[in-house]
């Protein structure tokens, strides 16, 4: 009777030996890995519609965060709002965006970036669309914190461009991306020059909405990400996914069978930390901070001088001249709405984030990702001190014009960059607690670039531009280059 267990057992033992070992290629047989594969089929007609639709994701995104640039000064009159209550709207937003940024990583690592892209949406549409009906301005706070939580896991949507682009494409067609911010900023802008005067800022709210709606309806054209699913273990769809590229690119699959290991350990934090990226992975986090810092500080200074109308040598309203200061002026809740002038400078500073794109690229690809964000961090600093010359409307338009070009390559360069450095392991939540370290810059800019732009404007300016001069150092020190290095698979 002994004897029967022990004989059980033995067989177990058989049997998983038996499955380990066909789980083996024959000896001979010729294998390939996901990184092989997607160099092998190339670029294609696959590539350009997974371009058109993830990069939309941009459009959306812009619009739901340009959207409390242009609808501050109608908020401020109706529920006669202070500076610091203006701040504050903008603040909740990226806090929203900063919690379920890491959230959403972690999530997207261990249940995929597709089901995650697809949450956020629902996510950030149901609460937009809310927004538009707030009855109070504590109402109107929460529900845009929760749109910003939606928004953070739109950066799955790069996530699976990189993971899809062949190496020599992706310092080309990743800063492209650019041009569905550039879109959405801009459509926003037009909306709220037309909507805002007319029918009023909840309605432009409900039409923002939109696209992202429209979104959710193409998103099962794309498939999970394959890196994603070879990594944990589901090799059958990895493999249906290639195939389908395949087929889409006119193109051959590599020759043999698909073998990479599947690994458990996703998604997990300790990773980050690990003494192969800790340095790499701070370094990082001081940039997104003070990258976002910067670009938010920007979108929202430029608001505020064109608001406010804070230009050098500009005419005193009537009244003023006289000493005769008029009680909304001295209000610190002033009502004063943007006209067609101020949407216009606006677009016109919003057209520069893609003035530079061109040479971000050759910067990207020729002299590398540390070298090109350095340099681009470096004249932002220079620009931010160049707003504090006497200049006419004009000179302030042409310097916001090029801060805008400036950040926007900033972006260009450090959303590759991440995305490119960490292994398909631990991306996305590589993208997602950099996004919400991003966000508590973005948290603290509006109350540098509308409160205290107000009391100080050097000292505003001073402060922007010595953050920048931290993330150039950061930028150049960093300790790997990714500029033609195939994504890794697990750390």
């Amino acid at each position: 009777m002994a004897a029967a267990p022990k004989e059980a057992t033995n067989a177990i033992i058989g049997l998983e030996e038996i499955r380990t070992e066909k789980q083996e290629p024959p000896k001979g047989q010729k294998t390939f890995t996901v990184e092989e594969a997607v160099e092998t089929i190339g670029f294609g007609r696959f590539h350009i519609a997974l371009f058109l639709i993830m990069g939309s994701t941009g459009v959306v995104e812009a619009m739901e965060i340009m959207l409390i640039a242009v609808v501050s000064p109608l908020i401020r009159c109706e529920w006669h709002l202070q500076d610091w209550q203006v701040a504050l709207v903008t603040t909740m937003v990226f806090f929203g965006y900063m919690v379920f940024s890491i959230v959403l990583g972690l999530l997207a690592d261990r249940y995929g970036r597709w089901k995650i892209l697809l949450l956020s949406f629902l996510w950030g549409a149901y609460f937009s669309l809310l927004t538009s009906f707030s009855p109070s301005y504590i109402w109107f706070v929460f529900l845009r914190a929760m749109v910003g939580g939606g928004v953070s896991g739109h950066s799955q949507g790069l996530i699976i461009k990189t993971e899809f682009l062949p190496t020599k494409y992706r310092g080309y067609m990743l800063p492209l991306s650019q041009v569905f911010w550039l879109a959405g900023s801009l459509l926003i802008i037009g909306l709220a020059s037309v909507v805002n005067p007319t029918i009023g800022w909840r309605w432009l709210i409900r039409i923002a909405s939109i696209p992202g709606i429209i979104l959710i309806l193409v998103f099962k054209f794309i498939p999970e990400s394959a890196r994603y699913n070879v990594s944990t273990g589901n090799d059958e769809a990895a493999v249906a996914t290639l195939r389908r590229i395949a087929r889409m690119n006119r193109a051959t699959m590599p020759e043999g069978i698909l073998r990479e290991p599947a690994n458990e350990s996703r998604g997990r934090f300790k990773d980050l930390i690990h003494p192969k990226y800790l340095r790499t992975t701070l370094q990082i986090w001081i940039i997104w901070l003070g990258i976002a810092f910067a670009y938010y500080g920007v979108i929202l200074a430029s608001a505020e001088l064109l608001e406010r109308d804070i230009v050098c040598g500009s005419p005193a309203p009537a009244g003023e001249e006289a000493g005769d200061v008029s009680e909304e002026s001295r209000s610190p809740c002033h009502c004063r709405l943007f006209g067609p002038s101020a949407y216009q400078t606006m677009i016109i500073s919003t057209v520069g984030e893609i003035a530079l794109n061109p040479l971000n690229i050759l910067g990207i690809n020729f002299l590398g990702r540390r070298l090109s964000l350095c340099i681009t961090m470096t004249c932002t600093a220079l620009f931010f001190l160049l707003l504090n010359i006497c200049t006419s409307s004009a000179g302030m338009t042409g310097f916001l014009f090029m801060l805008r070009a400036l950040v926007s390559a900033n972006f260009n360069t450090i959303y590759i960059y991440t995305a490119e450095v960490y292994p398909t392991t631990m991306r996305a939540l590589g993208m997602g607690t950099s996004g919400s370290l991003c966000r508590v810059g973005a948290m603290v800019a509006p109350f540098i670039a509308q409160v205290l732009m107000s009391a100080s404007f050097i000292g505003a300016l001073c402060l922007f531009a010595s953050v920048c001069i931290v993330c150039a150092i950061s930028a150049f020190t960093l300790p790997i280059e990714t500029k033609g290095r195939a994504l890794q698979q697990a750390k």
